[in-house]
């Protein structure tokens, strides 16, 4: 049983982070075409506190593959075990809802399936070329998962004509163990490195609030930037359930604008950061 004492060390959540309760047209509107297409959503799998926000200006972010992830990250609340087989009419579901949304910039991610050879690139390919196909003036942001390191399937993952590719680091090096037990820090910078060579716009997120020190936060910007990030997020993490791991700190708003100028100053060319701040919040910003 919590005593008293142990109550109170745990931080309390503070007024700035206030979220909006969906409603409007536009949030049914988004609410109807995911339900009709049967569609999954890293809004809903993931608890983003900007749902209602985001819905209500008629964007979401989509999320391929399934809502079944074979990783078992600490801080996410996407269900985690052994995905169903393959949708092959997924791509073509995603692309029809993106036209009816009428969306000028579309955000596309996935759960991890390691358990598939080409880590389900082909579908990601697919999914790219479907929405190009028929809404050729949506640009596209795919936030894609850890390649364990194959970088054929990466190359096969961001080559479908997207115009940003993203894939978040999550927390700084020294907590990855702990926060991403089956990703490493050293192969997710590569991913970076390896699709800006590719010559891709690159896209990574970060989240604060897990134990990190300030030096540790700057550490991952410089990091990020060394492997060619052209766009960074930064925001406060917030434990989906009681299962997940706890917030050890709320980060305040003059802390996230220090880190924005920090990043700015040493070269990374778009530093997004707040405390609501998540990789696809105001996505469209980047391009």
């Amino acid at each position: 049983m919590a005593t008293d004492t142990d109550i109170s060390l745990k931080p309390r959540k503070p007024s700035w982070l206030k979220v909006k309760i969906p409603i409007g047209e536009n949030y049914k509107k988004v609410r109807n075409l995911v339900d009709t297409y049967k569609l999954h959503t890293i809004c809903e799998s993931g608890n983003c506190p900007n749902m209602g926000e985001c819905w209500g200006e008629g964007t979401a972010t989509f999320m391929i593959l399934g809502n079944v992830c074979t990783r078992s990250c600490s801080f996410c609340a996407v269900a985690t075990g052994r995905p169903k087989s393959l949708d092959t009419d997924e791509p073509k579901r995603v692309a029809e809802a993106i036209r009816l949304m009428q969306v000028k910039h579309a955000v596309i991610t996935s759960v991890n399936r390691d358990e598939l050879p080409d880590k389900g690139a082909q579908i990601w390919h697919e999914t790219v070329k479907e929405v190009k196909a028929i809404s050729p003036h949506t640009t596209i942001e795919t936030l894609i998962p850890d390649t364990k390191g194959d970088w054929d399937a990466l190359e096969v993952m961001i080559s479908a004509g997207q115009e940003v590719v993203s894939h978040n680091m999550e927390t700084v090096k020294r907590l990855y163990r702990k926060v991403r037990p089956q990703a490493k820090y050293e192969r997710s910078l590569e991913q970076i490195q390896r699709t800006k060579n590719f010559g891709k716009r690159t896209k990574s997120g970060v989240m604060l609030g897990l134990g990190e020190t300030e030096e540790e936060v700057k550490e991952i910007l410089r990091d990020l930037h060394a492997h060619g990030c052209d766009v960074v997020t930064l925001g406060q993490y917030l434990q989906p359930t009681k299962m997940h791991l706890e917030v050890a700190e709320f980060i305040h708003p003059d802390k996230f604008a220090e880190y924005k100028e920090y990043g700015l100053s040493i070269g990374i060319p778009y530093v997004e950061s707040g405390p609501m701040v998540r990789s696809s919040y105001h996505a469209e910003r980047h391009i």
